[in-house]
């Protein structure tokens, strides 16, 4: 047998050592490099915005006067919109989860359905403002109403949904399957008794997070047409409207003409991190409490 030279391997241990040190002081430095510039953004949202935000902000309607302006419109049309996205999401995303997982058989077409699936969910998402555009507003003639946008920003986060409801899908023991099968329940009953309020948390999770951005994006509905004038309160999803994201947008453009709009796209900035951050608590919360764990 081979006898290897002991200066050799200390040569080699020692190198792996440095190449473990150096590689370990890149990725410190970079995530400290993204945490300062998060915090120089969160500083200067936040310095620039929080004069702006009070009750009188939050309550009040879009005007032309940067004193008299604010976002309730903007926050009822979010929420309007997320009354669409979440059903057709939640019944399109988790039903395909489960065909794709529990029903279709093993083969190139499943394969096929799946490597587009994962394709879908990295398109940019202007791609789906102009699919909603085409299909939604000027084929189906909806216009740029709630319907039209929810069905848009649903296309979106729909592959995300899928493959984050097929993983919480995997997560279910086979031993728990196979018990229900062995107990004579047919295989909707399994996937209705034991399958789906096992990976329910898994499920929810992945629903919130895509929701979040969902909530956060903006191309999609500035491609549509959604404006973000003196428009009415939306009381229905077929009425105009416009959402946080449109808003900070439009106010951002209109910044270069009055300083104050940038004050109020910061303030709506705040706001919009806030509805953020508790989505994705609540996410973080449903995964700790009721994730189940077998040992």
């Amino acid at each position: 047998m081979r006898q290897l030279n002991p200066t050799l391997v200390e040569k080699r241990t020692n190198k792996k050592i440095i190449i473990n040190h150096i590689a370990k002081s890149l990725f410190l430095a970079a995530t400290l490099f993204a945490l300062i510039v998060l915090a120089i953004l969160l500083y200067r949202v936040c310095s620039d915005g929080i004069a702006f935000l009070n009750m009188d902000f939050i309550t009040g309607k879009l005007s032309t006067d940067p004193e008299k302006a604010g976002i309730f419109g903007a926050i009822i049309g979010t929420l309007w919109l997320m009354l669409v996205v979440a059903p057709v999401t939640m019944v399109l995303g988790v039903a395909t989860a489960i065909y794709l997982e529990l029903y279709a058989k093993k083969g190139k077409l499943r394969d096929f359905i799946q490597m587009n699936i994962g394709n879908l969910a990295g398109v940019p998402s202007i791609v789906y403002g102009i699919l909603g555009m085409t299909i939604f507003v000027r084929a189906l003639q909806l216009g740029n109403v709630v319907l039209a946008g929810g069905l848009t920003m649903a296309l979106l986060i729909l592959p995300i949904t899928i493959v984050a409801s097929q993983e919480a899908l995997r997560t279910v023991p086979s031993f728990m399957t196979e018990g229900s099968y062995g107990l004579g329940a047919t295989k909707w009953q399994t996937i209705q008794n034991v399958i789906l309020p096992i990976a329910l948390p898994g499920i929810l999770t992945g629903a919130i997070l895509s929701l979040s951005r969902a909530i956060g994006e903006t191309a999609p509905l500035v491609v549509i047409g959604i404006p973000a004038l003196l428009i009415p309160i939306p009381g229905s999803i077929f009425d105009k409207f416009t959402v946080l994201p449109v808003q900070i947008y439009y106010w951002t453009l209109d910044s270069t003409m009055v300083r104050e709009y940038a004050n109020l796209a910061a303030a709506t900035i705040i706001v919009l991190l806030i509805v953020l951050f508790l989505l994705n608590a609540t996410a973080i919360f449903i995964r700790n409490k009721f994730e189940k764990t077998f040992d």
